[in-house]
């Protein structure tokens, strides 16, 4: 395989690890300084319009939705901390795969621990969102959200993800290019005869030569004696005779040379 070497699992699973926990502890503590220090449900312009702390609650999705059913989404970041976290140990061996899902699995636990632990309850906690950037939204009629370090990570990695399909790069270190060379190179390596590498019809150049535009087919009949052609196969005891008898023939020939010379040919001895 061409291109930088891949990484053991072990390693792979270390760089997601490390990069999950620093994204949940700046997240948890960016959360716990905002519920701290800024007031509820009131802006504080930080940079004019441009950047806006704004804190609040979140029982649903992105922009509120299905705020009457938190459940659902605690199990659904739930899932997809398992899947990262399986992939994790099974699969990813890429380095750029390995940040993607570090960072990812990251603002999953972020806010799958408001689900959890926050108010009103375990399993129905509400996410604690305080950033706001009103510029971002510029699609009109688009309500304004408002999210928190944890939904950044979950956003932008995701959209890496997918970057890192669409130009072919694979949880296990190889890319679709190198595997194209790897092919490639397999082809090249491999034993030319008169009919190609790959056994066509044929051979690279054309027709073999003197044999015309096609190759000759095995006779099927080769070897066999005349009047023994057409006849069905033996059956296997008939074959096991065969065998019997030619095993006889030869202990006769072996135990008495002389009984099977052919009697019209004078022996060693004989007087011409």
């Amino acid at each position: 395989m061409s291109g930088r070497a891949p990484l053991r699992r072990a390693a792979a699973g270390t760089i997601i690890a490390i990069l999950a926990l620093t994204v949940l502890a700046a997240d948890q503590l960016a959360k716990h300084f905002a519920l701290q220090n800024l007031p509820y449900q009131e802006p504080v312009r930080v940079i004019g319009d441009f950047l806006i702390f704004y804190l609040t609650r979140n029982s649903g999705a992105a922009f509120s939705l299905g705020a009457g059913a938190t459940w659902i989404f605690t199990i659904a970041l739930a899932a997809v901390a398992v899947v990262i976290a399986w992939l994790a140990a099974r699969r990813v061996r890429s380095r750029l795969w390995a940040v993607a899902l570090g960072l990812l699995l990251g603002g999953v636990l972020g806010n799958l621990g408001d689900r959890l632990f926050r108010d009103p309850g375990f399993g129905v906690g509400h996410v604690v969102d305080f950033i706001d950037t009103p510029w971002m939204w510029f699609i009109p009629g688009m309500p304004g959200g408002i999210y928190n370090i944890a939904d950044m990570f979950i956003v932008t990695m995701m959209i890496g993800v997918a970057i890192l399909v669409l130009v072919g790069v694979h949880m296990d270190g190889s890319r679709d290019r190198d595997r194209k060379n790897d092919q490639d190179q397999t082809a090249d390596r491999g034993e030319e005869t008169i009919l190609g590498a790959d056994g066509d019809e044929f051979a690279p150049g054309g027709a073999v030569e003197g044999f015309g535009d096609e190759f000759p087919v095995a006779d099927p009949d080769a070897g066999i004696p005349a009047e023994e052609r057409g006849l069905p196969p033996l059956t296997d005891a008939e074959q096991r005779a065969v065998e019997a008898e030619a095993e006889v023939a030869a202990e006769r020939a072996e135990a008495d040379p002389e009984s099977g010379r052919d009697p019209g040919r004078p022996g060693s001895g004989a007087q011409l």
